[in-house]
């Protein structure tokens, strides 16, 4: 019941955000009374928090999945960057980028969605500087020395193109943000 709440709530607000969906159209969306929802969940901020969690854990191991493929860094780079852009290009909301679409909204109303938002994104940070690392080892990345801050430099750009895309209603975004990547890369 918990795992269904969050998953009606994540399609609900990926579509609208945080604050233009209220409890009650989650509880009839998902069909549950208000009771369940209370037992699952303290307050709509607790949920909002289970919901941002939900989503980095399943988010890192896509990551995770993809920058484990073989190839060099810069092959894996690449692939993660090119996921990002079929996911986030369409106008489907599974798949869809909750930091993007709940980052701005949620930092302002709750310090502790902020946290989830601000250790998941260092998680996602993290994946990137691997390999980077790895890129850098293998000759494929020359990132300076400055390995994190070179993959922080690339996750903001890709955090930039898919808001520019929101934007311009239009993916052309993302197709500069690979493009720069790619030149970053050499």
């Amino acid at each position: 019941m918990r795992q269904h709440i969050i998953d009606v709530a994540r399609s609900l607000m990926t579509h609208k955000g945080y604050t233009a969906v209220g409890l009650a159209e989650v509880l009839s969306t998902a069909g549950v009374p208000k009771g369940s929802f209370y037992y699952y969940f303290k307050s709509k901020e607790e949920f909002g928090q289970a919901l941002l969690e939900e989503y980095f854990s399943e988010y890192l191991t896509r990551v995770d999945a993809l920058m484990a493929r073989p190839g060099t860094g810069a092959e894996r780079l690449l692939a993660y960057f090119r996921y990002w852009q079929e996911t986030q290009g369409t106008d489907l909301p599974e798949g869809k980028c909750l930091v993007v679409k709940l980052g701005a909204e949620v930092c302002d109303l709750s310090e502790d969605m902020r946290g989830v938002i601000e250790r998941g994104t260092a998680k996602i940070i993290q994946r990137i500087t691997a390999c980077v690392e790895r890129g850098a080892a293998d000759g494929s990345v020359h990132p300076d020395g400055a390995n994190e801050a070179f993959a922080e430099s690339l996750y903001q750009l890709w955090l930039g193109a898919s808001l520019m895309v929101k934007v311009n209603k239009s993916t052309e975004s993302f197709d500069k943000a690979l493009n720069m990547t790619q030149r970053l890369l050499r």
